[in-house]
């Protein structure tokens, strides 16, 4: 049995804000939640008899605010936003019925393999964001690692390091990846890109207060030597040498199927949420494919990347959807009930 009823949206939740950056009244908000659970008779988790996870993907201020690093604007111009507007709501509403939130967190610092200060020319400039590098660019020497940050990230020095570059850039291009992209600076660990959407993280802390049970965050993409779009697995996992460099997430992906239910929303669809849930669907048809059938992607709280007269990756978004769905997935809207979808 699952609680089947839905919640009224408290009055503290303001549609307006939540494309803004803001500080969350912490303490306030606790009392609030505490006295929510009480008015409404809202259990703690460790009740459930049907376990349901969240899973929130990114939603984060430096994808999710305008003006932002990399802002995900879909075709409407202002995706991100209006998916957390659903996606507030849908918490509040299923309060009593969601688990467990487990929110990712893309957490980079400056000297990063997808970021410019990792790469110069034979002039010393670093690559402009969104270059494409390609593996005959670095064998070539067109593109070579920063010489001045190798002490800083790597034990054995520049050489091992530009040989890790090459490796990388060849790894990708045979299992048949994007090319490396450098990205802008985003995500910073330590800046306000950082930062969950305020609104989103009220939204998780008043879930933690009225249902007793800690948000679980999961961080990803911190790796130097790689790239991490899904949560589940890094883009590289091996050196030149075949030394593991980084490893899959094996606890979190067994975390996720202990749950009887697992949502899916965040940013971007054509991105880091279809990575994710591609690894994830990987993971279950090694397993079990009926599993599948557990997993439900909240549709209208996802964009994909979308630049105006530049790329528009909507339709490979929706086409990754479909072949989820094809496998036993859900797709599904906020505004379903909760109850009967996960009947």
């Amino acid at each position: 049995m699952i609680a089947t009823t839905q919640l009224p949206i408290p009055a503290h939740f303001e549609p307006a804000k939540v494309g803004e950056v803001w500080r969350v009244p912490y303490q306030q908000r606790a009392e609030d939640a505490t006295h929510w659970a009480k008015q409404h008779r809202i259990a703690p988790s460790s009740d459930d008899e049907t376990r349901v996870c969240l899973l929130l993907i990114d939603v984060q201020n430096t994808f999710c605010i305008p003006d932002h690093e990399l802002f995900v604007s879909g075709r409407s111009g202002m995706g991100a936003v209006e998916d957390n507007v659903r996606l507030c709501e849908f918490i509040y509403r299923n309060l009593g019925m969601l688990t467990e939130i487990a929110p990712t967190m893309d957490t980079h610092t400056i000297m990063q393999i997808f970021h410019p200060f990792f790469w110069v020319d034979a002039d010393g400039n670093n690559p402009p964001p969104m270059a494409m590098i390609s593996h005959e660019e670095v064998e070539q020497g067109k593109w070579k690692v920063n010489s001045a940050i190798a002490t800083s990230i790597s034990k054995g020095g520049y050489e091992e390091l530009q040989n890790y570059a090459t490796h990388y850039v060849r790894k990708l291009s045979l299992d048949s990846k994007y090319p490396l992209t450098i990205w802008p600076y985003h995500s910073m660990l330590g800046g306000i890109g950082h930062a969950l959407v305020s609104a989103v993280e009220e939204a998780c802390f008043f879930h933690a207060i009225a249902r007793k049970h800690q948000t679980n965050f999961e961080i990803k993409g911190d790796n130097p030597l790689t790239e991490n779009y899904s949560v589940l697995k890094p883009e590289v996992t091996e050196d030149q040498s075949d030394r593991p460099i980084a490893e899959k997430n094996s606890h979190f992906i067994e975390k996720l199927l202990s749950f009887d239910a697992v949502l899916i929303a965040g940013q971007a669809k054509s991105h880091c949420v279809a990575w994710t849930i591609d690894d994830l669907l990987s993971e279950i048809q090694a397993t079990d494919p009926k599993l599948a059938e557990k997993v439900y992607l909240l549709e209208d709280c996802t964009s994909p990347v979308v630049v105006p007269d530049v790329v528009d990756f909507t339709d490979q978004a929706d086409a990754a959807f479909r072949r989820f769905a094809e496998a036993g997935m859900h797709l599904v809207k906020s505004s379903d009930v909760l109850s009967e979808m996960i009947a």
